[in-house]
């Protein structure tokens, strides 16, 4: 008789998407749901009181096609080979956007009820993180650099997206164990928010950040240029907004504006890699959030060493991350059990 597979669930609502994924005990992504939600023509974000109801309004959609997913692989109708029956191990799931005192946003609550009742209804243990661990496991897990969480040295992250533009130290304790301090970082403005506010100023549907990287695309980097505002690890990001909104009411080009915003956030990306390396050496360094999906931002900072950036799909919002770091507290759990066992 062929064992039983174990998976991990995942649950992620963060302000813009719900996601949940399915994770095998082999590391394979089984299932991987996001639905974006839902903003209304020329809005520029939505409230916390509307993310929260349109992810009560998504998460049964998304949950039967997890359901439907571990029915797959019970009857052995998965992509990459036959499983031969499967159960739920853990369920782990985004409670706040950082893992630090005070840190909360409404929309992660429908997220929490989700993750605690299908854990309750399995009979099986529900694991807290935080959003942005989340996204640092996802692009650790994509490009595949998960080895760091087991290593003595400390590493970089950028977290870098609507919501968040820190500059991380991040400090592994093993596994899904590990510290984030913040270290640098906007003052003002999210470079996420800095590629909204100018795509809805140019007639864009928010979120802008994929249709200003293709109109940009037409324009070559640095054609209209300004020095970052970057101090040490620190930058300013407000004032790219407005020389973008004088721009925009000169020349009235969208390409021209578009091509600006995404070169000053890659060059102020990469003036705080620089000193990040003045300061911190040859540290590894990882970039992830969903503002790095961005090819052209990607490409002003390939020619540093030892970065690495999150794989396709994995810089926006999404669960695998969660359902990742699901498995490796799982994992030590379970081998903790068994030692005290001994």
């Amino acid at each position: 008789m062929n064992k039983r597979k174990s998976i991990y669930l995942g649950i992620d609502t963060s302000n813009y998407t719900t996601s949940a994924a399915l994770l095998s005990s082999d590391g394979g992504v089984v299932c991987d749901e996001r639905v974006m939600l839902e903003v209304a023509d020329g809005a520029r974000g939505l409230r916390q009181s509307d993310a929260v109801f349109a992810h009560v309004k998504n998460l049964p959609g998304v949950m039967d096609k997890i359901a439907a997913a571990i029915s797959g692989m019970d009857d052995g109708n998965i992509a990459g080979g036959v499983i031969n029956g499967s159960d739920i191990a853990a369920v782990g799931y985004s409670s706040a956007p950082r893992g630090t005192e005070g840190s909360y946003m409404p929309c992660f609550l429908p997220g929490v009820a989700a993750a605690h009742a299908a854990a309750a209804a399995a009979g099986v243990p529900a694991y807290e993180f935080s959003h942005q661990a989340g996204h640092i496991a996802a692009a650790l897990y994509s490009a595949g650099k998960l080895s760091l969480l087991d290593s003595e040295e400390k590493f970089a992250a950028f977290h870098v997206s609507g919501g968040t533009t820190d500059v991380l130290l991040v400090t592994p304790m093993g596994g899904a164990n590990f510290e984030i301090e913040r270290i640098g970082g906007t003052l003002d403005l999210n470079a996420g928010q800095l590629v909204d506010r100018v795509g809805v100023m140019i007639g864009l549907h928010f979120p802008c950040g994929p249709e200003l990287e293709k109109i940009a695309s037409s324009r070559r980097i640095g054609e209209y240029s300004r020095k970052p505002n970057v101090n040490g690890l620190s930058v300013n990001l407000s004032g790219a907004e407005n020389i973008a909104e004088v721009l925009w009411r000169k020349t009235g080009d969208a390409a021209l504006v578009a091509a600006f915003v995404l070169d000053f956030i890659g060059a102020s990306l990469d003036e705080i890699t620089k000193n990040l390396r003045c300061e911190y050496g040859s540290i590894t360094i990882i970039y992830a959030g969903g503002v790095m999906s961005c090819a052209r931002i990607r490409d002003t900072l390939k020619k540093h060493e030892n970065v690495y950036f999150a794989g396709h799909g994995y810089s926006s919002d999404n669960a695998v991350g969660t359902a990742v770091l699901c498995k490796l507290r799982h994992e030590a759990e379970m081998k903790k059990s068994k030692a005290g066992q001994l």
